[in-house]
């Protein structure tokens, strides 16, 4: 059966799957958005729906002061004796823990710390009642301990069981046990364009481990004409009918080297060799169009294109920057509407201004808005952005220009900063729009029933991760701000709609 990837497009690396029955659930990295590690469910591979995050309590994950790119790395999902177990660092916080839940579609526990150094930790309950902790070591290469996981207490002490193929960055270990044998899979080369991912076996979960003589098992790294790059930081897992599959990161360029979607995740098909080695994809490469013995198809709903903020909670796609402050959002002030309250902080600081913001999965697409803001100082401003991070990030918002309301765009570009076009708005609710294609943005309001006003465009290429920098994708985001002093008028969004053209 063919499908298309990436099975779950835009900012969702460094997947992790687990199957209990003919259900599949699966995790990625959130880094600084908050809630953290959104998890989803599929019963067919390709159709994923998001049902919920691991983390949605500052108490489960503090995010203060996180850096860009800081934060949560590389969480792994489990299932064990009628429990799911995510283990994750929290880069910024506390490094490694695990949360539980006996229903992924409801809350996580509260963190228990893991006794284990470094990062990327994966665990392996194996059959005998052990269960193993491998994760990344300072010194380079996979460490393991056996741990406790119920109280995360270590109960040996770490040692390096191998040091990968000589690539850089050993990192993201998984350990499997498959028809009696233990397979390590790692990632190397860094999650640049030389990843790759190569895996070992032994009769020990302690080796010594035999590499596979085709590594890597995965990697786009020669493989310069395929529209898919960076590919790596897998998982591997059996459909329950006895065929194996891969979930990968992988990244689409666009305009030369540069990719600003962020990292995305890939499915892949896996044979077995002769020798017992697995097969990923087309002979280790994964492609936008796969055939793979699916199970049978069960499409899901997808969200509607409009958020109308008429419901009591959040939808699943939201996200915010770092722990936000509860005073600067609301659903239940204005009902069905999002009311913001510009504080002192901006999109510049590491910190949580007042922003809520959705990933940009589709390289064509719009996203626009309808908010009511009248600002009664030229320091305040609202609107929607296109954000990279604190220093690469496009605004189209609303702001005070002496007695006048203007609509206006600002670009930041690392140390530039330049507001690019400005036009007087009546009084009144603003529509603001976004359209995006593979190079760039264009930004336009309308004001009423007039028509629409394209200010400006900008480069898409200037918020990749070749110039930005960091690990995440690009978001569009409603805010408010006081630039330096709380806003003295509300932000009112009576609703955000994206659209993929």
């Amino acid at each position: 059966m063919r499908y298309a990837n990436p099975v779950i497009p835009g900012f969702h690396p460094d997947p992790s799957v687990c199957r209990v029955g003919k259900d599949f659930y699966l995790v990625t990295s959130s880094f600084e958005y908050f809630p953290g590690v959104p998890v989803f469910h599929s019963r067919d591979l390709v159709h994923w729906e998001q049902i919920g995050h691991c983390l949605t309590r500052e108490s489960q994950l503090p995010l203060a002061g996180a850096a860009c790119s800081g934060g949560i790395y590389a969480p792994t999902i489990r299932f064990h004796r009628g429990l799911f177990y995510m283990i994750t660092t929290n880069a910024s916080h506390g490094g490694n823990f695990i949360v539980t839940t006996p229903d992924p579609h409801g809350e996580w526990s509260e963190p228990v710390r893991v006794d284990v150094p470094g990062i990327d930790p994966s665990l392996l309950f194996d059959d005998n009642g052990k269960t193993y902790c491998s994760g990344t070591g300072k010194g380079g290469g996979v460490w393991q301990s056996r741990i406790d996981a119920k109280t995360g207490r270590r109960l040996t002490r770490p040692r390096l069981v191998w040091p990968g193929t000589g690539g850089r960055y050993p990192e993201a270990p998984h350990l499997y046990k498959i028809r009696g044998r233990y397979y390590l899979m790692i990632a190397e080369g860094g999650t640049e364009y030389g990843h790759m991912e190569t895996i070992a076996r032994s009769r020990s979960p302690w080796g010594p481990f035999e590499p596979c003589p085709r590594n890597p098992i995965l990697t786009h790294r020669n493989y310069f004409t395929s529209p898919i790059q960076a590919t790596g930081h897998a998982d591997i897992f059996e459909d329950g009918k006895g065929r194996w599959w891969a979930v990968c990161l992988g990244i689409r360029p666009k305009g030369g080297s540069f990719h600003h979607l962020g990292r995305e995740t890939f499915l892949a098909p896996i044979t077995w060799d002769k020798d017992g080695w697995p097969v990923i994809g087309n002979r280790g490469t994964v492609e936008l169009r796969m055939t793979g013995p699916l199970p049978k198809p069960l499409p899901v709903d997808a969200p509607g294109v409009r958020d109308g903020f008429d419901t009591p909670d959040l939808r699943l796609c939201w996200n915010f920057l770092r722990n936000p402050h509860a005073g600067d959002w609301s659903l239940s002030e204005r009902r069905g509407w999002l009311r913001l309250k510009g504080s002192a902080l901006t999109l510049n600081d590491l910190a949580s201004p007042a922003l809520l913001g959705r990933r940009q999965e589709h390289f064509d697409c719009r996203a626009s808005c309808l908010v009511e803001f009248d600002p009664a100082k030229e320091n305040e401003e609202a609107g929607l952005a296109v954000l990279a991070n604190a220093s690469h990030h496009y605004e189209l918002a609303l702001g005070r220009r002496g007695r006048r309301r203007v609509a206006f765009v600002r670009r930041r570009i690392g140390d530039l900063t330049s507001v690019v076009a400005e036009e007087p708005v009546a009084a009144g609710p603003v529509e603001l729009t976004v359209v995006a294609d593979e190079a760039k943005y264009a930004f336009s309001f309308r004001a009423g029933r007039s028509r629409p006003k394209t200010l400006a465009t900008a480069a898409t290429r200037y918020l990749s991760t070749e110039v930005a920098g960091g690990f995440t994708g690009v978001y569009f985001a409603l805010y408010a701000t006081g630039n330096g002093r709380r806003s003295a008028v509300p932000a009112d969004f009576d609703w955000f709609e994206y659209r993929p053209l």
